[in-house]
């Protein structure tokens, strides 16, 4: 007697039980009188969209959208809890929103932590990994945003292309373990990623493009959030000239009780562009509420490593941020600034690349003054950088009012006026910088010390040198 492929009798009974299942959910979800999807962009399509998502939930099967234009004049709401998971899938599917809010508005249960402690059996038997994939979004009204999630547990969005909204993917109230990648969010006149005032630990952005959004590409601003990672991406030009300034990745802590920390930004091209006013590509801003026992709260923990970054008004601006650790990244075309970095702490510069490459000499580059600002920090570790060719700014390094500096083997070549000013620094140890202006008729001063005390230099390489 030939052997069942199935195994043993409890093997097949389970095989039979779920074939069965699925097939009554066929039948049920076959059943049911719905509305038919039109898809050219003119009808509405939102009641039929709806019908067809709940009845794919009852069913607890993936709703595949085929091709078309689906117009939607309001939300089309996924509730998790009621029955769930959920999986949307599009096969050059576009949603057109006609209306204020959200295309597609993600509501789950889970207002807790990711500890599996705290994470309810009806979240795992029916929110679990909220799935969209293989969409376009795109809205015909100013206040239309893409996808909004609330209550979330590990959702993840992949492979969707989100353009003309407001905000192409907001993150609200609570969500934990989110992944957002190989997505396109491109051309919104808000943000790209908006961490909106929400409780978030523990997020992930790969592989996007994140582009042309005039509120700025990701975006975090009050809220408790911990553990953005964001890698591999390329993230331009995510500020408007008429728009209050913002940043391509920018954290905001301000009016935080919790503030935003423990971030990676790794591997990245971050840039563009420099008309916008106060523009940056990377702004954080760590100070958030004050406690009775820290009336000075600086957030950070945060890592900046491997990037490309340029062609803006400050390349990173850091303020009041503490344990900010910037290392291996290229640098360049930093139209007032490369750095600024002010009122920090406990800050490792370490091993960046500041150079002005004459193959970028087009356009208006010629204006980017490309200076390092630290003015007001503390307790900061600096060695390994290379700088050259910072014009018309008070000197390449400028380093002012600032205590317990280490500042170490680093390059500083053919700046204007001076290539490192020492500027009311205290407590510091400097040493083994290599300064020169070798330009025709270059005239820069190599060390310039301006008040201070405890200030300790050994083993510079100086053309000239000044203490005032």
């Amino acid at each position: 007697m030939k052997r069942c492929c199935f195994g043993s009798t409890t093997r097949r009974q389970v095989f039979l039980a779920t074939l069965i299942t699925c097939l009554t959910q066929l039948l049920v979800a076959s059943s049911q009188d719905l509305p038919p999807l039109v898809g050219d962009g003119v009808a509405d399509d939102t009641t039929a969209l709806q019908t067809r998502l709940d009845a794919s939930l009852a069913a607890g099967q993936t709703l595949r959208l085929p091709a078309g234009r689906y117009r939607l004049t309001s939300p089309i709401v996924v509730p998790l809890a009621d029955h769930g998971p959920f999986s949307l899938i599009g096969d050059n599917a576009t949603l057109v929103m006609s209306a204020p809010g959200p295309a597609i508005q993600i509501r789950g249960t889970h207002f807790k932590s990711a500890d599996p402690q705290n994470v309810a059996s009806r979240v795992w038997q029916h929110e679990r990994m909220p799935r969209i994939e293989g969409i376009a979004i795109t809205a015909t009204h100013p206040e239309a945003d893409g996808i909004e999630a609330a209550g979330t547990m590990q959702l993840t969005i992949t492979r969707i292309h989100i353009r003309q909204c407001r905000h192409a993917i907001r993150l609200i109230e609570n969500n934990r373990n989110v992944i957002l990648s190989e997505c396109h969010l491109y051309e919104n006149t808000g943000c790209g990623v908006f961490y909106d005032n929400v409780n978030l630990h523990q997020s992930n952005i790969t592989g996007c493009h994140i582009s042309y959004n005039d509120g700025g590409g990701i975006v975090c601003r009050q809220g408790n959030v911990r553990n953005i990672h964001i890698t591999g991406c390329d993230i331009e030009s995510n500020m408007a000239p008429n728009r209050p300034a913002t940043a391509n990745v920018l954290i905001d802590c301000s009016d935080s009780s919790h503030g935003t920390g423990e971030v990676a930004i790794t591997g990245c091209t971050i840039q563009h562009n420099n008309p916008s006013p106060d523009s940056a590509n990377i702004r954080i801003v760590g100070k958030s509420t004050p406690t009775t026992k820290q009336p000075l709260v600086r957030e950070g923990n945060v890592t900046i490593t491997g990037n490309v970054l340029s062609d803006v008004q400050v390349n990173v601006h850091l303020k009041d941020c503490r344990g900010v650790t910037l290392t291996g990244n290229t640098i360049w075309q930093g139209y007032r600034h490369n750095l600024l970095f002010e009122g920090c702490s406990s800050l490792v510069l370490a091993a960046n690349n500041l150079d002005r490459n004459p193959r970028y000499d087009y356009g208006n580059t010629a204006d980017a003054n490309n200076s390092v600002v630290i003015r007001d920090c503390e307790d900061c570790t600096i060695s390994g950088l290379h700088i050259t060719n910072v014009w018309r700014d008070p000197a390449g390094l400028l380093l002012e009012n600032c205590r317990r500096i280490h500042l170490s083997d680093s390059t500083i070549f053919d700046c204007d006026t001076c290539g490192v000013w020492l500027k009311n620094v205290s407590e510091s140890y400097v040493h083994d910088l290599f300064i020169r202006d070798d330009r025709e008729n270059g005239t820069s001063l190599s060390l310039r010390t301006t008040g201070g005390s405890e200030l300790t230099l050994r083993n510079n390489v100086l053309q000239s040198e000044r203490t005032e």
